[in-house]
């Protein structure tokens, strides 16, 4: 079946975890300039997808299911919901994870360290994202990074999974990624290769657009001594 839909001989079957394990090697092996990964629960469950990660030296924040366990800076196993229900109230910070569609999203935050050694200078963390307006709607984050990692560094990382999200949605909506008929590998994998290479076409002038936008804007507001403002200190 896979030979009659034009599927290579060398494109075995995968797992998602495989491919993601594919996928960041291709990156790790090309140079890639990224310092950090981030992704749902799908993949942040799954442990020894954790270890291959600190094996290579990338950092992470990866969502994890509620009855996850972790070892705790005592040598315990425990739930990362236990460990982050015995927390006390002022270990919550309130912080903007980025602007959305709705405003900036701002939840409680907090993290506690975990896992009894820390090498190579990295440390390892378990994040909670709580909601300001239900407090028992809590999120799990499972973290791993260079030790002078502060609280507003994981939430930015664990923030940025909205904006990949973001992205695929408007690669679907503006350029077709999702709008596909194909019963053969090459019609689909070309479909895809285009979506995505047009995405990125689009991104390009969005950046290049607003680039242009803020420099005319300061061009019209011009330097503050041509507009007769005095902008010496006071006393001087």
């Amino acid at each position: 079946r896979c030979r009659a839909a034009g599927i290579p001989d060398e494109v075995p079957f995968a797992t998602k975890n495989e491919h993601f394990r594919w996928m960041l090697q291709r990156a790790i092996d090309a140079g890639g300039p990224f310092a950090w990964v981030t992704a749902d629960e799908a993949y942040g469950q799954v442990k020894y997808l954790r270890v291959w990660l600190e094996q290579r030296g990338v950092g992470y924040v990866l969502a994890t299911r509620v009855n996850d366990t972790v070892i705790t800076s005592g040598w315990r196993e425990v739930r990362v919901d236990g460990l982050v229900a015995a927390l006390p109230r002022h270990a919550w910070k309130r912080l903007s994870g980025g602007p959305g569609s709705h405003g900036e999203r701002v939840y409680d935050w907090a993290r506690v360290a975990i896992r009894p050694v820390w090498e190579d200078g990295s440390g390892h963390w378990v994040l909670a994202r709580r909601s300001v307006k239900d407090p028992t709607d809590i999120a799990h984050y499972v973290c791993y990074g260079p030790v002078a990692t502060r609280l507003k560094d994981l939430v930015k990382v664990a923030a940025a999974r909205w904006a990949i999200e973001e992205s695929f949605q408007v690669a679907k909506n503006e350029c077709g990624l999702d709008q596909y008929e194909v019963r053969r590998y090459p019609g689909w994998y070309r479909h895809i290769t285009l979506a995505m290479l047009a995405h990125a076409f689009l991104a390009a002038m969005a950046a290049a657009a607003a680039k242009r936008g803020q420099q005319k804007r300061f061009r019209r507001a011009g330097p503050a001594h041509r507009r007769g403002r005095n902008t010496a200190a006071p006393g001087i």
